[in-house]
């Protein structure tokens, strides 16, 4: 779709300012994801109902990130029982999967799990979510909040210009990398005309539609233990996949306690292992420990990237499903194990090992409504459209989440049948003094974690608003040592950080940098929500 206008040619800054409102919120890194979940909630929805439909739209409208075959994970606040819930539903290796099988089949990539194919697909979640969510909260049938998302896919919907860009870029790679007529479902869904998507063309996906229709009118039922369980097995067995319909059947979400650290004064939530949250709180239990007086100061940003390598080393060598973790994850959070870890950060940039604690492509999405219930909400299916599997006939792109699996049998996060690895997803709640203040998130693999110590730490340390705790620079420190900044970072900053050790590197591409939401309820009931800036969000209020 040609224009005489580059929709990403952002030649001139622009502000954005925290919206304010009363009767609900939805933020979502996507206009029609947005206006679907405030369409449920003008239907007599509440803020679960919302994120619902705002998360299935989402499978509709940002497929280049999530998909009907992802995984998610909740945080709710409910008004009415006043407690926060939250929900893991990430599924785990099909039965079929072991080291042995995957080294037999030929899938050694250097010892690790392959990132495209039927070999990486672990069992969707995100179906069994929605109905959860809906079935335990909501106040209208999942149906009801799956039909925007039906609609967008059957009617259609313009393509936007970051989804253009990550459209065009997954194209590139699957072209070279996914060749075999397993993926050739893939190429017919979604580049119809033998090329990605450009901004303003008009996106239909018919089976897809057809696929939420029947999610929505069978409670989810279908996707595990009916016709699409069946399909989706035939398929699997058809291009020597491990998935199959005994996976899908056994299946079932889990409604978990959510973990959290003091900060500030603040609570700062997140989902257990085997999810990355604990990253985020292990770096603010060691951030606490110091003072932070100025947001762009050397000693600021020092702290924060020595703190995250150091809660990245022990994550990484412990976290995995935590029916298969050495230690009691909990310990890693103990106020003391942060001070001592805290010790460890001296004027210059080190390298960390993990240490012995004392015993004892994601979308994110957040909604409020005016009753008070609000959710934080993350569906993913990994490395962009996932595995570059597509169900035939059904519109269902299946994520590539097994690729976090280490094939060394030693390593914590090993592959096992029936395990749960390494989740990269996150969403993050704010509470104080038992109250909520409001959900938050930054999606984006590694990202995560990081963007969750910065934004909080806008929030709290720095009292930026929403919308400024989003926009301000970002860094992110790299597995390989190294520590990318966006363009917009303070030059002057990034050579004194280069002086303290740290391996400064120049990353042109904001989307590497994560995409957030966030939202917070002043002690009125009035909602304040800042949106990403970095890609297509937009907030939908009233």
């Amino acid at each position: 779709m040609k224009t005489i206008f580059d929709p990403l040619a952002q030649r001139y800054p622009s502000a954005r300012y925290p919206l304010y409102a009363r009767g609900g919120m939805v933020n979502c890194s996507n206009p029609q994801a947005s206006a679907a979940g405030l369409e449920i909630l003008r239907r007599g929805g509440n803020a679960m109902d919302a994120a619902v439909a705002a998360a299935a739209t989402l499978t509709v409208t940002e497929p280049t990130a999530n998909g009907i075959g992802s995984d998610a994970f909740a945080l709710v606040w409910s008004e009415k029982d006043r407690k926060l819930y939250g929900l893991n539903s990430s599924g785990p290796a099909p039965a079929l999967a072991s080291i042995d099988r995957v080294l037999s089949d030929g899938n050694d990539c250097s010892g690790k799990m392959p990132a495209f194919g039927w070999t990486p697909v672990t069992v969707p979640g995100a179906p069994k979510a929605w109905a959860e969510l809906a079935g335990r909260f909501g106040r209208l049938p999942l149906e009801d909040d799956l039909s925007p998302a039906v609609r967008y896919a059957r009617e259609g919907y313009p393509c936007s210009p970051n989804l253009a860009l990550m459209w065009q870029k997954a194209f590139t790679r699957y072209r070279e990398a996914c060749t075999s007529p397993a993926f050739d479902a893939w190429y017919s869904t979604f580049t119809p005309e033998g090329r990605a998507f450009e901004a303003g063309d008009l996106i239909r996906l018919p089976d897809h539609a057809d696929t939420l229709e029947e999610i929505g009118r069978t409670n989810s039922a279908s996707f595990y233990s009916g016709p699409l369980a069946q399909t989706i097995d035939a398929e699997s067995r058809k291009y020597g996949g491990y998935l199959r319909y005994e996976d899908l059947a056994a299946y079932h979400a889990q409604w978990v306690e959510p973990i959290s650290v003091s900060y500030r004064g603040y609570q700062v939530c997140e989902i257990p292992p085997n999810g990355q949250g604990i990253v985020a709180l292990m770096a603010l239990n060691i951030l606490k420990e110091f003072s932070f007086d100025q947001k762009d100061s050397v000693e600021t940003c020092h702290r924060q990237l020595e703190a995250i390598k150091i809660a990245f080393a022990d994550a990484l060598h412990y976290v995995t499903d935590p029916r298969h973790m050495e230690i009691d994850y909990r310990t890693l959070l103990h106020p003391a194990y942060g001070a001592s870890r805290a010790e460890e950060i001296k004027e210059y940039a080190r390298v960390y090992s993990h240490a012995v604690p004392p015993k004892s492509g994601t979308v994110y999405l957040c909604c409020a409504d005016g009753e008070g219930n609000m959710v934080s909400y993350i569906q993913s299916n990994y490395m962009g459209f996932g595995s570059g599997i597509v169900v035939s006939g059904t519109g269902i792109s299946l994520q590539n989440r097994g690729h976090d699996f280490s094939l060394n049998p030693k390593d914590a996060n090993c592959l096992q049948p029936g395990k749960r690895s390494y989740h990269t997803i996150i969403p993050g709640f704010l509470m104080k003094g038992g109250k909520p203040v409001g959900p938050f998130g930054v999606m984006g693999g590694y990202m995560q974690p990081q963007g969750h110590v910065q934004v909080i730490m806008n929030y709290v340390d720095f009292r930026l608003d929403p919308q400024q705790a989003l926009d301000a620079p970002r860094w992110q420190w790299m597995r390989d040592g190294s520590v990318t900044v966006e363009s917009r970072f303070d030059a002057d900053l990034a050579r004194a950080l280069q002086r303290k050790g740290h391996a400064i590197r120049l990353d042109l591409d904001t989307s590497n940098f994560g995409r957030g939401q966030m939202i917070v309820r002043l002690p009125n009931g009035v909602l304040v929500g800042g949106t990403e800036s970095r890609t297509d969000s937009n907030i939908a209020c009233f």
